[in-house]
């Protein structure tokens, strides 16, 4: 077959086709969930004390977000995100600490694919939330004056 000829089929195949109104509905609501302009943070290991939440010393969370719940720890533009996670009566617990502290008129969200909730830390950074539904997570810290800073996505298995 020549070339022009796949080209030709390639476009004819193309325009007869349209994209299913759910496909088109969920990309536009997987844009929805970007932070234009943020600070991705990357995730770090974390060890456990033996005797704190483990017998061998290692953390329940793990760097390929796909770890059940437990302790994470995400590091970008010298800050730092833990965040520790539970399922408790079928609704998602998180809890965590921004360090540095962020100061005064900073805020942290925690973000779901459906919901979203925003806390004021305390002084020393910290912040909880509870009554989400258990999945995909994600905590963003505003400063002002700062671009945001994100942990990645991860799954909270119940």
């Amino acid at each position: 077959m020549r070339e022009e000829y796949l080209l030709a089929a390639l476009r004819m195949g193309a325009g007869t086709d349209p994209v299913p109104a759910g496909v088109s509905a969920d990309a536009r609501s997987a844009f929805g969930l970007l932070l234009p302009g943020g600070v991705p943070a990357g995730p770090v290991d974390v060890a456990v004390p033996p005797g704190a939440r483990s017998a061998d010393g290692t953390a329940h969370g793990t760097a390929d977000g796909t770890a059940d719940a437990g302790v994470r720890r995400f590091s970008a533009g010298g800050l730092v995100i833990d965040v520790e996670t539970s399922v408790s009566g079928g609704r998602m617990e998180v809890a965590g600490q921004v360090s540095p502290a962020p100061g005064p008129d900073a805020r942290v969200e925690v973000r779901t694919p459906h919901v979203g909730k925003v806390r004021v830390p305390s002084g020393d950074g910290h912040f909880a939330v509870a009554g989400l539904p258990p999945g995909w997570v994600s905590v963003v810290c505003h400063r002002p004056g700062h671009p945001p800073v994100f942990t990645r996505w991860f799954h909270v298995r119940p």
